[in-house]
């Protein structure tokens, strides 16, 4: 890809990621959010929000509260946003004694832009068995950076794809 991304054509009712802000917005979102790992649901909810970022599809946000006991636990490692502040991260556990390590983070202490994010974890959606959003499993983000959801009606092209690191 080139270092100017053409964006793809949007239809009706679709939206393009050239067309999300940044810095980054948060937004709620009104829709169901189910992920599967080890053969188990380990979190249904009707809480999200997401957050919208250009050239990325958006990274959905849900309570921790809401993971079945046990299925979060700290992982080892931080990291850093220039908008939301420090990151903190998870290994999730599923049925059968299925573990993904380090794929699922929060901020403990986000930015005054993101303070909605506090208690809100997200997952990246490659290693899970599936992530649900309003009936629709998801596609990941390309690359294995980068944490959002592809959806049908979200139009690209993603950063995290080869050749897209200097956008």
């Amino acid at each position: 890809m080139s270092r100017h991304p053409v964006p793809d054509p949007v239809g009706p009712g679709e939206e393009s990621v050239w067309d999300y802000p940044r810095p980054p917005r948060l937004e709620r979102v009104d829709g169901r959010v189910t992920i599967e790992l080890g053969g188990e649901v380990i979190l249904a909810t009707d809480d999200v929000v997401r957050v919208l970022e250009t050239s990325h599809p958006p990274t959905y946000y849900v309570p921790e509260a809401d993971f079945v006991p046990g299925a979060l636990t700290p992982a080892a490692g931080s990291s850093f946003c220039e908008f939301k502040g420090a990151a903190r991260y998870f290994d999730v556990h599923g049925g059968g004694g299925v573990t993904r390590e380090r794929v699922a983070w929060c901020y403990p202490d986000p930015t005054p832009g993101f303070r909605e994010l506090l208690g809100r974890v997200a997952v990246y959606a490659g290693p899970m068995d599936r992530c649900i959003l309003n009936g629709v499993e998801v596609e990941p983000q390309p690359g294995g950076f980068y944490g959002g959801w592809v959806t049908p009606g979200i139009r690209g092209p993603f950063k995290g794809g080869p050749g897209s690191l200097g956008w």
